[in-house]
This record gives structure tokens, sequence and C-alpha cells, in this order.
């Protein structure tokens, strides 16, 4: 039996996964004790089912991993068939590589620790560094956001004159899917990455914009510098007439609320991988993704392939 629960981050996510599954969520409990000890209890028997566990990044993220690994050993303990790790954004998710002496790369120790907690599958969207898949020894199922946001905007925006940007060149092959979708330009930040504060310098932007409306598309944005600074060169030295943004995960840090809400970027457009209402960004549309989540977890429950769920109309 198909089974869905979730964890404490996005209660509402889950809701809308179970709607679209046509199911109702598995009962649990979560709460914390006076000494700062955590305890989750499953309120329901889950022998030979096939369970899907809910859970995002979000503050306090170490809180949400900690609860997403009970619930995982609690289901393994009370002899569940399957259990699948759902993590709309996956945490650590940028910590995916040694690029510095004597660092810890803390994507591989989640997946290590999902494994140990008794996990048989991991289900993601949209990961800053596809590498990550193979930090794991079991499935791991990885969702692009491309046919969603894709699809809003055929629907929702008047695309005449765009040209979309990618931020670097690692997410150059990521807004291929877009451009080939939406029948868009595409043009490319010339950029280096110094030290550890989050700070860029641009050298260049590859492609046109002069006179073009631009939509910067990334995976995920925290301090919402880079967007910023994105924006300025494509408007000032680039000649562009508008600026947009669009971001899968709405990972914003403290203050980068206020600084995108100051910036001349015009319209910003993300997904409800992590709840984002409280951010208090301006001009912020959502588009949803628990439909495509809920037909993931359909077909992989299911034992059908999901590789055309990916594909963008």
């Amino acid at each position: 039996m198909l089974k869905i629960i979730g964890g404490s981050s996005h209660k509402q996510f889950t809701q809308q996964v179970c709607e679209n599954l046509n199911i109702a969520e598995t009962k649990t409990q979560s709460f914390k004790f006076s000494n700062d000890n955590r305890f989750v209890i499953v309120d329901e028997p889950v022998r030979g089912d096939d369970v899907f566990v809910i859970q995002t990044q979000l503050p306090p993220t170490n809180d949400h991993l900690m609860e997403l690994l009970m619930f995982i050993r609690t289901l393994r303990d009370a002899s569940a068939e399957r259990i699948t790790a759902v993590l709309p954004y996956f945490p650590y998710s940028r910590s995916d590589k040694k690029d510095q002496p004597r660092i810890c790369i803390t994507a591989k120790l989640i997946t290590d620790l999902l494994q140990t907690a008794g996990a048989d599958r991991i289900l993601t969207m949209q990961l800053h560094s596809p590498q990550v898949q193979g930090f794991a020894n079991i499935p791991f199922d990885h969702i692009v956001g491309a046919p969603d946001v894709a699809s809003y905007l055929k629907s929702h925006w008047q695309l005449d004159n765009f040209v979309l940007v990618a931020g670097d060149s690692g997410a150059a092959k990521m807004i291929e899917p877009y451009a080939d979708a939406l029948n868009l330009p595409i043009a490319m930040m010339d950029k280096r990455r110094i030290g550890n504060d989050e700070k860029v310098k641009i050298k260049a932007v590859l492609g046109e914009v002069r006179n073009k409306k631009c939509l910067i598309i990334d995976d995920e944005t925290l301090s919402g510098g880079t967007l910023i600074e994105d924006a300025k060169f494509l408007l000032e030295s680039g000649g562009a007439i508008e600026v947009n943004a669009c971001f899968i995960h709405a990972n914003l840090g403290i203050g980068a609320s206020d600084k995108l809400n100051n910036s001349p970027i015009k319209k910003f457009l993300t997904t409800d991988t992590i709840p984002c209402l409280h951010h208090g960004l301006r001009d912020l549309e959502i588009v949803s993704v628990a439909k495509r989540f809920a037909e993931f977890i359909k077909r992989i429950h299911e034992n059908q392939s999901v590789r055309s769920l990916n594909d963008v109309e």
C-alpha cells in the first residue's frame, strides 16, 4: 500500500501531494522534549507498505534533517517494505565537492545518513550539481524544474523580445530545455567566484541582450547578491531594457528579500519546493510542483518508468 508521511518542514506541500494522489497523509507525531531531544511516532501500521517521507531543507535545517532520519529509522523498524526519502530541496546540496583543503563534502554525508537510517530510494528536484546522484548507493531520482516552469511561462508571461540568461557556465546546460520549449535565445554571464563570501566578479555577458528583456534562470539563490549584480551588469553594461529572475528553490538567507526588493529586478518566479510566502519578496510568482512530485511517486510505487516526466513540451 502507498503511504505518504510529511515532516515538519513543508506540511502544505505534503497535503498537496496527497490531494493529487487522492490519499490521506499517514498520521504521525513529532515534538521535542524539554532537553531538546526529538520524539517521533508513526500512528498507523506500515508493515509491508511503500512509504514516501517528504521533508525539504528549511531552517532549522539540522532539526528537519534529524526528524527525517528518525522517521526513516522508525519506518524501517516497523517493517515498511520500501522507504523513499522525498527531498524537494536537497539539504546541503551546494556542498558537493572538495574545492578547499580539509572540508566536508556534506552532500555525500547526507546520502550516507539517509541510507544508514534505512532509506531505499531518494527523490529530489533540481540539484545544484547532478553529480550528487552518484554519491548514493541506492536509486536516486532527479526531477528537473523545466517542465513546470516552462509551461507556466508559456501560459502567464508575454515572452516577446525575451532572452534567457544563465548565471554561469554551470547553469548554461540547465536552461537549454527552457530555451527549446520557449523558443528563446540564450545568453550567459561570464564570472568568477572568489572565496566563501558569496561575492562574484562579472567579466562579461556572452550573447546578445541589448534592447532585450532578460530572464535569469538558476537552481537557487541564497543572498541574492549574485542575481542583483547580474541584473545591474545586464542593464548597465549589456544594454538590456528589463531583467527578471527565476530560481527553482527560494533558498533565501537573512536579508536577501530586502536586497532583492530594492534591486532593479522586475519580477521573481520560483517553485514551492520551499515555503516562500514568508520571505516577503515583492512581485513573486510561485509555480507549484506538487502535482509532478505526486506523479513521480505514483509511478515509482507502480514500478513504472519516470523518464518521460522530465520531458519539456
